[in-house]
């Protein structure tokens, strides 16, 4: 994870499984619902209409409190990128729509499987400041190898 620009974070992963197989974990709701938590929590619901002007939210159970993002898509290439907002939901469950960001990730094929690059735009510095937290490394590095388990196992 790199801070490329005052409100920017850069997420790269080398996986060792096709683009295809990483795009269809990405956006394939019983397969995100496998990767997405993490040991963070558990995924209790994870919506997907892939489509531009879609709607998609993920929602995952923390110590009895529910932590859930939603969003729209904006861009959509099959297998190779995807542009959607990030709305974080507060735990009332009102969204922060003021603090929308823009996510763009790309899958990009390679001799030994597929780059996987999420660039996360945030509004402000300091918006990117609150989300780039000491722990969220650690947290991303956990996801992308269990993406990588859940793109890499059966179709």
């Amino acid at each position: 994870m790199t801070l490329p620009g005052d409100d920017q974070i850069l997420v790269t992963a080398e996986l060792a499984v096709p683009p295809q197989r990483v795009y269809r974990a990405w956006t394939d709701p019983d397969l995100v619902r496998r990767w997405w938590a993490g040991s963070a929590g558990r995924a209790t619901d994870v919506r997907v209409d892939l489509r531009v002007g879609g709607r998609w939210r993920y929602a995952m159970e923390v110590g009895g409190d529910e932590i859930a993002f939603h969003g729209t898509f904006r861009e959509i290439v099959p297998g190779e990128r995807i542009v959607s907002t990030e709305v974080f939901e507060d735990p009332a469950g009102y969204p922060r729509d003021e603090e929308e960001l823009v996510n763009t990730v790309t899958f990009t094929g390679t001799v030994a499987g597929t780059l996987l690059t999420l660039l996360v735009r945030a509004r402000t510095r300091a918006q990117r400041d609150r989300i780039a937290a000491p722990d969220l490394a650690d947290e991303l590095r956990e996801r992308m190898e269990l993406l990588q388990r859940v793109a890499a196992g059966p179709r």
